[in-house]
Formats: structure tokens, C-alpha cells, sequence
């Protein structure tokens, strides 16, 4: 087990980054409290667009290095609409496709569910909602970022790239994943549901043809595939029959706000980017700059984001004491979702950030009583 305390590299980012952030260290200090907790040194560091806004660069050199030497990478939200590079991009994508190819990030973590007292707009989830989309974060077609070709202003183009290494990687990580799982609501199965377009593109026929063959060593785990349109479906229809779901890049960057939009929207949506030696977490959803500094945005994305980032430090470290505290914060949530009083307004409520960051820390602290 590493010695403690874990190194944290935290990233408030802009618009409302630093109060979720904010509301997210109260809890972490709830779950971290007692003898039988994890320690944890969480350093801040000022990177994103007003960082560029005010010094001409998004991603700082010595940030990057600090998200290299840290143990975990904890980002609350970063990007603003109008700031915006010289050739009219935003600067959110050039910080964040530095993050993941620095730190080797190859696969989003996008769980997907339905915690008690949450209304979805579907009409039946009598069985619940509780699957994960997994990406191939640094492959499909974010590997054309900063490339392409733009001719004569008549002709654009991207490629998609999909390589066997990368593609037997992320179906590997996707059955581990499914293993530690408790399968999906409709039965309890565990199983892994290649997304992809083979029916039309050779990259993604490849991409089903790899899947498979990993597929043929976890006999323990049930094995399919889907079309990404007809998944777009089912998910809306029946999504109690999946469980963990993996797909490229592109494919997951859609469907993962289609599955946020089903379980309360983005402020319910945590993730987290995963490599070999280094991970990062963060919400879902971007820096709602329109809400900043009103303390009404929904921490609870970036709250349940910290809990993965304990459980990832738990099993790379085999230290049970941060598996602990990750149940504590996801276990508090879902009792202050459930009782119903305190909530933000974009999932029924008047409750401020603060105030949900508040009821999870207390509820973490009286657990934590009734268990002395």
C-alpha cells in the first residue's frame, strides 16, 4: 500500500469550476475524517481560458508537470465561450486533449445512474438505470484534433483512426470493468456491448472484429454489439438491459450526454479519464459560466466524480481505507437525493451548492458516528 498522504493536482478551472470544486473539498474532508481514512495534500493550480485570457496560455508547463507528479488529477470545469484562440477555437479542447495525451488518459469512465428521488424523463425505469459508457479517449476521430484539412475554403476533412492496440486496450479495461460490476438492473448479467458503425466503415468493422477476439477470454461476461443509431434508441427505450457499453471516442462524446440526460442531466453525470499510471475526474458538464458566482450549480456531478477518484486510488494502491471513504460520499449522496430537501434547481429544487454540499457532509459525519 502507498504511503499517505495522496497527491492531488486540483484544477478549480472557470465559471462555476472553483465552487464546485469547493463544495466537493467539504465533502472529502467528511470522508476523509478518522483514523481508518486516506489522507489527502490537494494543491491547486490556475490553468483554462481565464488563465489564457490573462497570460496567453491555457495549459501552463509547470501545471502539466504537476498533473504528472500528482497521484490523482481532481478538475472541476474548465472553457468559456469568449475566449477564444486566433483562429476562433475555443481553448477548452487544446487544454483538454493535453491533459490526456500528457497523462496517456485512454479511457472515459461515464457512469450512467439513477439515484433515488431523481426524476428521467423516460417514463418507465421501474428496473432503474445503472451502466457505464466507456470511450477510447485518445484514438477515433479526436485523433484528428489540430490536424484535418481545410482546402481552399470548399473541402474539410477529419480522419478517424483506429488502431489494434488502442482498441484491444479499451475492450480489455471495459470486461475488468464489468467484473467488478454488479451487472445490469434488468437481471443482473454482466455484459459488455460493442457501439460501433461496422455495418458501413472499415475502421469500425475493425473496431467489432478486435472487440470480439478480447471478448473470447472473458467467458464469465456476456459479449454483443449494436449499432451506435439503434443505441441511441434502446437506451431511451430499455436502458435497464445494458450494463457496461464501450464505443470510440466520437460515439461516446454523444452518447454519454444522452445517458446524463437520463438520469437527471449533466449535474448528475460524473467521469473520469484513465491511463496505466495516471487518471483524472471531473464532471461531465462544462463551466455553466451564465450560473457563475450565483452558488446554484449541482455539485453532486463533481462530488460522486471525488468518490471514483478514491476507488481508483483504492484498487491501484490497494488501500482499502479509500474505497471506504468512496462509499461514504456515494452513500451520503444518494441518502440526500432520496430524503429529497436539498437539491439544486436544475434537478427540482431551491437548495443552493453549498447547501448539497453541506447535506452530504453531514450525512457522512453522522454515518460515520453511528458507526463508532
Amino acid at each position: 500500500m502507498k504511503r499517505q498522504p495522496y497527491k492531488i493536482a486540483g484544477l478549480p478551472g472557470d465559471g462555476i469550476g472553483p465552487e464546485v470544486l469547493q463544495a466537493t473539498l467539504l465533502v472529502l474532508d467528511a470522508a476523509c475524517a478518522g483514523d481508518d481514512a486516506p489522507r489527502l495534500s490537494i494543491e491547486s493550480h490556475d490553468a483554462g481560458a481565464d488563465h489564457y485570457r490573462r497570460n496567453g496560455e491555457a495549459f501552463p508547463s509547470h501545471v502539466r508537470q504537476a498533473c504528472l507528479d500528482a497521484d490523482a488529477v481532481l478538475l472541476a470545469a474548465i472553457g468559456l465561450p469568449d475566449v477564444r484562440k486566433p483562429d476562433g477555437t475555443e481553448v477548452q479542447p487544446e487544454m483538454m486533449m493535453g491533459l490526456r495525451q500528457s497523462l496517456g488518459l485512454y479511457a472515459a469512465v461515464r457512469p450512467v445512474k439513477l439515484y433515488p428521488g431523481i426524476a428521467s424523463p423516460l417514463r418507465d425505469v421501474e428496473n432503474g438505470i445503472d451502466l457505464v459508457i466507456l470511450r477510447e479517449n485518445l484514438e477515433g476521430l479526436f485523433a484528428s484534433f489540430g490536424g484535418g484539412c481545410l482546402l481552399n475554403d470548399h473541402v474539410a476533412t477529419d480522419t478517424i483512426i483506429i488502431t489494434r492496440e488502442g482498441t484491444e486496450r479499451i475492450v480489455d479495461f471495459a470486461f475488468q470493468l464489468a467484473r467488478k460490476r454488479n451487472g445490469r438492473p434488468l437481471d443482473g448479467r454482466r455484459s459488455v456491448t460493442c457501439v460501433d458503425k461496422a455495418n458501413v466503415f472499415r475502421s469500425f468493422a475493425f473496431f467489432r472484429k478486435i472487440f470480439f477476439e478480447q471478448a473470447a477470454k472473458y467467458s464469465d461476461i456476456a459479449a454483443d454489439a449494436t449499432y451506435v443509431d439503434a443505441m441511441s434508441l434502446f437506451l431511451v427505450q430499455n436502458p435497464a438491459a445494458y450494463d457496461v457499453l464501450v464505443m470510440e471516442n466520437q460515439f461516446g462524446d454523444i452518447l454519454s450526454d444522452l445517458g446524463a440526460g437520463i438520469v437527471g442531466g449533466l449535474g448528475m453525470g460524473p467521469s473520469a479519464e484513465i491511463g496505466n499510471d495516471h487518471a483524472l475526474f471531473q464532471p461531465s458538464h462544462g463551466s455553466a459560466p451564465q450560473l457563475t458566482g450565483k452558488n446554484v450549480a449541482n455539485p453532486i456531478a463533481t462530488i460522486l466524480s471525488a468518490a471514483m477518484m478514491l476507488e481508483w486510488l483504492s484498487d491501484r494502491h490497494q488501500d482499502p481505507s479509500a474505497a471506504r471513504a468512496a462509499s461514504r460520499i456515494e452513500e451520503a449522496v444518494s441518502q440526500v437525493l432520496a430524503e429529497g430537501q436539498v437539491r439544486t434547481p436544475d434537478i427540482g429544487g431551491t437548495s443552493s451548492t453549498s447547501d448539497v454540499a453541506e447535506a452530504v457532509a453531514t450525512a457522512i459525519t453522522n454515518s460515520n458516528r453511528v458507526s463508532v
